[in-house]
């Protein structure tokens, strides 16, 4: 135990508990975040798609249908008027990379309900932000097709206004609807906000469509599996550190425990010593040759 004692350190108890608090929201935030999102989006998918290959009903049977909520993007038929002088305007909508408009109007069935509907996109005059002159629905009765939306919901900062001789909003919602024609709106099932009619290209009144949302996944499964993968990685890296600390330790405790080579003391060179002097014989020997007879 006395080799984990310095995880008891300010340092690395801070570093362990960044590492628990950042691994925890990992698993329980956003991982799950994303691969709900990317769980919504499916769904999302799946409703175009059956929408498309799925026949019209009539808007009333949806209305009629104790429960029904998830009905967004079901594709549905209306018939009845429009209401004169119901036109209004949602602001910060584009067309075709340009400012624009989303045309609003009030439609009241034959069966006295009145529902709001979503006309299309309208771009702004010349590229910029003042809307153009909307001419009124065609008036007398209509049979309309469309999809249900969900409505967008409202923000307490943006609230309606009147400019340039239009009522505007700053997104599509019933009950927000209802209080600025001044009318009792019926939001179809689709959600805890209710929805309108989105028109179909084509139809009486209609402008521009408001597309549909491409019918693709986006990255939300890839981002959430990477959440996942950073949430396993962190302690795992933790471990490293830890596991590298004690090695480290246990390499300076063995040098430590090694004994230090002494060094041997240096001895002065020795002088040499002087050649022998050669003796008579020698030097006789060496002038007149060893074997002198």
């Amino acid at each position: 135990m006395r080799r984990l004692a310095f995880l008891l350190r300010p340092s690395w108890l801070i570093l362990a508990a960044l590492v628990a608090a950042f691994a925890y929201l990992c698993f329980t935030v956003l991982a799950p975040w994303q691969l709900g999102k990317n769980t919504a989006t499916e769904h999302r998918n799946q409703l175009i798609a059956d929408s498309v290959r799925a026949d019209p009903v009539d808007v009333t049977t949806v209305l009629d249908t104790p429960g029904a909520e998830h009905t967004e993007w079901r594709r549905v038929t209306a018939t009845g008027s429009y209401l004169p002088d119901s036109t209004v305007l949602v602001r910060l909508r584009h067309l075709d990379g340009a400012p624009g408009y989303a045309v609003l109007a009030a439609f009241r069935l034959n069966d006295g309900r009145t529902l709001l509907v979503d006309r299309g996109l309208v771009a702004g005059v010349d590229g910029t932000s003042r809307p153009p002159q909307i001419p009124e629905p065609p008036a007398g009765p209509q049979r309309l097709e469309g999809r249900v939306r969900m409505s967008e919901g409202v923000s307490a900062d943006r609230t309606p206004l009147t400019q340039d001789g239009y009522r505007q909003v700053y997104s599509i919602d019933t009950t927000q609807g209802s209080e600025v024609l001044g009318q009792p709106l019926t939001p179809i099932p689709a959600g805890e906000r209710g929805g309108y009619l989105q028109l179909t290209e084509n139809q009486p009144g209609a402008f521009t469509p408001t597309p549909l949302p491409q019918l693709d996944a986006g990255p939300y499964l890839s981002y959430g599996l990477q959440w996942l993968a950073f949430g396993i990685m962190a302690p795992l890296g933790l471990g490293y550190f830890v596991y590298a600390e004690i090695r480290e330790r246990r390499r300076e405790k063995a040098a430590a425990a090694q004994p230090t080579p002494t060094e041997p003391t240096p001895t002065e060179p020795t002088a040499p010593e002087p050649p022998a002097r050669p003796t008579t014989e020698a030097k006789l020997a060496d002038r007149y040759g060893r074997n002198r007879s």
